[in-house]
């Protein structure tokens, strides 16, 4: 059982990565709490991979109106792009 909560030894999926990056791509900038419940993932897998995307420089984080929203970064719609065959 893997204990590490800090992600280091984290392994994405690239079909979760891809419906995470295609959802804020496509709607733009959104909670975690929402991108949980668009994307059908539970709370702490989506966290994991945003951690990983964020880590990676594809997302950050950004306050809008109150909330932490994830945003695509420069990198990140790139990498949207080469994931999804766009």
């Amino acid at each position: 059982m893997n204990l590490n909560k800090s992600g280091n030894n984290f392994e994405p999926s690239i079909k979760t990565l891809t419906r995470i990056l295609q959802f804020v791509k496509e709607q733009g900038p959104s909670p975690k709490t929402k991108l949980s419940r668009k994307t059908n993932l539970n709370y702490t897998r989506l966290a994991n991979h945003v951690v990983w995307l964020e880590k990676k420089g594809f997302v950050e984080s950004v306050i809008q109106e109150t909330k932490i929203n994830i945003k695509l970064t420069g990198q990140g719609k790139e990498f949207a792009k080469m994931i999804s065959n766009d």
